[in-house]
């Protein structure tokens, strides 16, 4: 059961979803007015909302696509066995076991948590592209509540040959048997 904060933000979310999906469908059939407006102010108090559930650093880099300093993250030598979840929303994300030591200064993983060889449809990530530095890069965010993580790139180990670089403040860790 979700913690009445979470129920909160998660609704904000939702009221911020049917706003935008309402603003571009009455757009072309009320002539957009007002619809604007709404959506912001609905933009505004899930942004509040979230600063008042995760740290400064965390919202940073899960709602305003930042990245912590390369080693810098609690996660990165973490050699436990167990399940790293979104530090939002609690969606399990990866798994200790397809985690590896990529020498890049942030935690990395051969595949997502729920993943079955290359379909990723069960689970809690999604690919999204990114130019936002000039190049194209995959960024990889939380199925769930659409948080930042990293980004994923092709030159990890096999199987897969991927390496989901993600911040460590993207995650909590639950200690467990990692599957």
């Amino acid at each position: 059961m979700a913690s009445p904060a979470l129920r909160g933000m998660l609704g904000s979310c939702r009221l911020l979803f049917l706003l935008h999906r309402g603003s571009s469908s009455s757009s072309s059939t009320r002539g957009g007015t007002g619809s604007g407006s709404l959506t912001k102010q609905a933009e505004a108090n899930a942004a509040t909302d979230w600063k008042k559930k995760l740290t400064p650093e965390q919202f940073y880099v899960t709602r305003q696509k930042g990245t912590e300093p390369p080693f810098s993250g609690i996660y990165l030598n973490n050699t436990e066995s167990g399940i790293y979840c979104c530090v939002c929303c609690s969606a399990p994300l990866f798994s200790s076991e397809k985690k590896f030591n990529s020498g890049t200064g942030w935690p990395s993983f051969s595949e997502a948590y729920g993943t079955c060889g290359r379909d990723e449809s069960n689970a809690n990530i999604m690919r999204r592209p990114d130019n936002s530095l000039g190049s194209t890069r995959t960024e990889v965010v939380c199925k769930q509540c659409d948080a930042h993580l990293g980004h994923v790139f092709d030159d990890g180990p096999p199987p897969s040959g991927q390496r989901f670089c993600i911040n460590s403040v993207s995650l909590n860790f639950r200690p467990g048997s990692g599957q």
